[in-house]
């Protein structure tokens, strides 16, 4: 009797030491989720601003004559752009080296892949959505901007190009044109 009741005792001990673990783990999880569901609602994913693809052309902010880079009253820069079979419009983005950089760019047809190379930009334009990324280019210089998703027969041909310039470079090509910022001359 008295072999027993120390088993007993043992397993008892052994079973409240697996429940508190296992309560330990569920809070653990519970402050996952909410501090989670906290963060995305003070920052959403940037594919949450939507955009009908088949009048993007037509009207709003993705229409030809607003596509390329154009500086901000505090001094940035945002960069409009379109995917769509089997090229990028513009086909060369203009930024200034040194100055935060903001893109927004949408598919008007099916996913494409948005990369620059040799930077941390890397996403997938969905038509109907407006991917938003910000970054910094360091220095000036050249950068391929590949399709990196499938997106039909003509992929392979799907490249753009972003040049970086210095801030007075670009402030003075800015200033001589009275819209947006291109690579053509």
């Amino acid at each position: 009797m008295a072999m027993n009741s120390a088993s007993h005792d043992v397993a008892e001990r052994v079973e409240k030491r697996w429940a508190m673990v296992v309560v330990a783990i569920i809070l653990v999880l519970i402050a996952m989720t909410i501090y989670t569901g906290l963060h995305w609602a003070m920052m959403p994913p940037s594919r949450v601003e939507t955009i009908r693809p088949e009048t993007l052309h037509v009207s709003g902010e993705f229409v030809e004559s607003n596509l390329g880079s154009a500086t901000e009253p505090d001094g940035s820069v945002t960069v409009r752009i379109v995917a769509q079979q089997y090229s990028f419009t513009p086909q060369c983005l203009l930024v200034p080296a040194n100055t935060p950089i903001t893109f927004r760019a949408t598919s008007s047809d099916v996913v494409h892949g948005f990369l620059v190379t040799n930077t941390n930009i890397n996403s997938m334009l969905e038509p109907g959505y407006v991917a938003t990324f910000k970054t910094t280019f360091d220095k000036p210089g050249e950068h391929l901007m590949p399709c990196h998703e499938y997106c039909g027969v003509g992929h392979q041909g799907m490249w753009a190009h972003v040049r970086v310039v210095d801030k007075a470079s670009f402030a003075q090509m800015a200033g001589a044109s009275s819209g947006r910022v291109s690579c053509v001359k």
